[in-house]
């Protein structure tokens, strides 16, 4: 049988098949390495059980890792969704980590600015969010709580998966755009009997036919360590005019003379906070 996965718990899964039920699953071996969206081929092994026998090739898979292990998002994503808010406050240096998750994967990116109906912080959110709409992803400001909806227009037909820090309003906005995401949680724990699994892992929600919607835990780090330098300079798209243009081909854009970069950035072309996270993720490499 096919099926696609639309939640995880520790290494229990749930699937949803093709004539649309649902059976619990159990990856072969010890090592899982299924993330939430998967297409994946299953042998059934009783009325109420599955097992997991192929993941099927990917088109993407959203995940973050640092040096002892990964942890995968989300999988066949076509859009990547960084909800930030007016408050609590927000760091730029996820959203950038985010961002350049989403670029190494080919994934489209947009942030959303929740919370704007609080507008005495609105000013201050707006500034952080510019930084990245200058350079072309785009923001859409919204309250989850009055008008979720004109996000609607922008998850038609594709798979969209939602990331954030705690606190953003990730859940209500999922509860706005889905209304019976509670109960659908509810189901999806009783099938895979989660309340005895600390680790909480995401969960897809149908939007109709042909979109569907990632949630998954708030975060508040995302390691990208699974990409290599060349790999981090690319992901930065404002990088990649003046990529190959330093004096040396192994300029590490650090105080090497010559350097594209380092003009760039003198130049405004480059924001001084992107590439401060830029000097501290190639700085874990070293």
């Amino acid at each position: 049988m096919q099926g696609r996965i639309i939640a995880a718990h520790g290494r229990q899964y749930l699937a949803e098949l093709e004539d649309g039920s649902r059976l619990p699953c159990f990856p072969r071996g010890k090592k899982s390495e299924i993330a939430c969206g998967d297409h994946v081929d299953i042998l059934r092994t009783s009325a109420d059980q599955g097992v997991i026998e192929r993941i099927q090739p990917r088109h993407s898979l959203l995940y973050r890792s640092n040096e002892i292990r990964q942890k995968l998002i989300a999988a066949n994503v076509d859009q990547l969704l960084i909800v930030v808010a007016t408050e609590p406050g927000f760091s730029d240096d996820l959203v950038t980590r985010a961002l350049l998750a989403a670029e190494s994967e080919g994934i489209e990116a947009r942030i959303l600015l929740n919370k704007c109906d609080l507008s005495e912080r609105l000013s201050g959110a707006r500034q952080q969010t510019a930084i990245f709409a200058d350079l072309g992803y785009p923001v859409l400001e919204l309250s989850a709580l009055a008008d979720a909806d004109a996000l609607l227009a922008h998850l038609q037909g594709k798979t969209s998966v939602l990331v954030g820090q705690s606190g953003m309003g990730k859940s209500t906005l999922v509860n706005a755009l889905v209304p019976d995401a509670r109960a659908a949680t509810r189901e999806i724990s009783v099938a895979l009997d989660s309340g005895k699994h600390t680790t909480t892992h995401a969960t897809l929600y149908a939007l109709n036919t042909d979109s569907w919607l990632i949630d998954s835990p708030g975060l508040q780090e995302f390691g990208l360590g699974h990409i290599d330098r060349a790999g981090i300079e690319h992901a930065f798209r404002e990088f990649r005019p003046h990529l190959g243009e330093c004096r040396f081909r192994d300029c590490r854009h650090h105080r090497e003379p010559d350097c594209a970069i380092h003009a760039a950035l003198a130049a405004g072309k480059i924001h001084p906070s992107r590439f401060a996270s830029y000097q501290r993720l190639v700085g874990q490499m070293d």
